[in-house]
């Protein structure tokens, strides 16, 4: 499905993204393999992992370039980028996959901690989507594949740094979905349920979390690259500003914020009226707190 296509992946290393990178490769396209090579909270640790990967695509007779650029340096990024069209003759899809994690519960967060995971997934989002999009829309066609997390759409105990970031991806997403439409740019998200070294950092101190975490372990990283390999893909040229899950055999589409029920008064509120009525009134509707667990909360399929 991927014969002549150019694909950047971010974090491909290990994991999910290494994974990707075999399997959109085996598809037909030519990868750029970037991860800077260091451990899942961001120390450097082995530099030379896009290179394994490429020299795993090479051997089986595919085409693949290394990168160890930082998602969070913008220009190292746009130098990729543009590596990528002169090794590869242009560039057809990224895959914003690369992240770190540094959990902690909320009042016990640093404030560099809090930035250093930002960096790496929101930034590093934009950075390579921004280097990517003025290849795009000089060819009238490209994806963008960002991969997001339930932790920030439902929610998850000691991940305010990642569960924000995964979260601001949703909205970069769509807006670059807005903003690029009319040059037949695409802009998708997924959540991928997996076991990787990502999730291996989720806290268990309660059942529901070790119940979680279980269920995780299940499932394969691989399972996650037929429909990335779609989304990158010509077939899904109208698919754009979509949130996707993929949990072992089962594909999600998820919903996007919008009002649910709504309260009115002709003479307008007070702060009583709003505690008499509206409250009350709303209240039915009121999301209770959950984390991605309390949700899918059935095995995988």
């Amino acid at each position: 499905m991927l014969d002549g296509k150019v694909v950047l992946i971010t974090g491909a290393g290990n994991g999910i993204g290494r994974d990707l990178a075999l399997a959109c490769a085996d598809a037909g396209a030519a990868i750029v393999v970037n991860d800077v090579g260091v451990t899942l909270s961001g120390e450097t640790e082995n530099q030379g992992a896009a290179q394994v990967v490429v020299d795993e695509i090479v051997a089986k007779g595919g085409r693949a370039l290394a990168s160890t650029a930082s998602v969070t340096d913008a220009d190292a990024v746009r130098a990729t980028v543009a590596e990528a069209v002169d090794t590869f003759g242009g560039l057809d899809a990224v895959v914003n996959n690369a992240g770190i994690t540094r959990d902690g519960f909320f009042h016990k967060m640093e404030e560099s901690d809090f930035d250093a995971v930002l960096k790496v997934h929101l930034y590093g989002a934009f950075n390579v989507s921004r280097a990517a999009a003025d290849v795009f829309r000089n060819q009238n066609s490209g994806s963008l594949i960002h991969m997001t997390s339930t932790s920030g759409m439902i929610g998850n105990l000691a991940q305010a740094n990642y569960s924000a970031a995964k979260m601001g991806i949703l909205a970069l997403s769509k807006s670059i979905a807005l903003d690029l439409a009319r040059w037949g740019v695409r802009s998708n998200c997924v959540a991928p349920f997996a076991w990787s070294r990502m999730t291996s950092s989720i806290k268990v101190d309660s059942p529901e979390q070790e119940e979680r975490v279980r269920r995780l372990k299940e499932m394969k990283p691989e399972k996650i690259a037929p429909l990335v390999i779609y989304l990158a893909s010509d077939r899904s040229e109208d698919v754009t500003g979509q949130i996707f899950s993929v949990r072992n055999n089962e594909i999600f589409l998820f919903s996007q914020p919008r009002p649910v029920r709504s309260v009115h008064r002709g003479e307008g509120w007070t702060a009583e009226t709003v505690a008499e009525h509206a409250i009350p009134a709303l209240k039915a509707n009121f999301y209770d707190l959950e984390v991605s667990a309390d949700v899918f909360s059935w095995d995988p399929i």
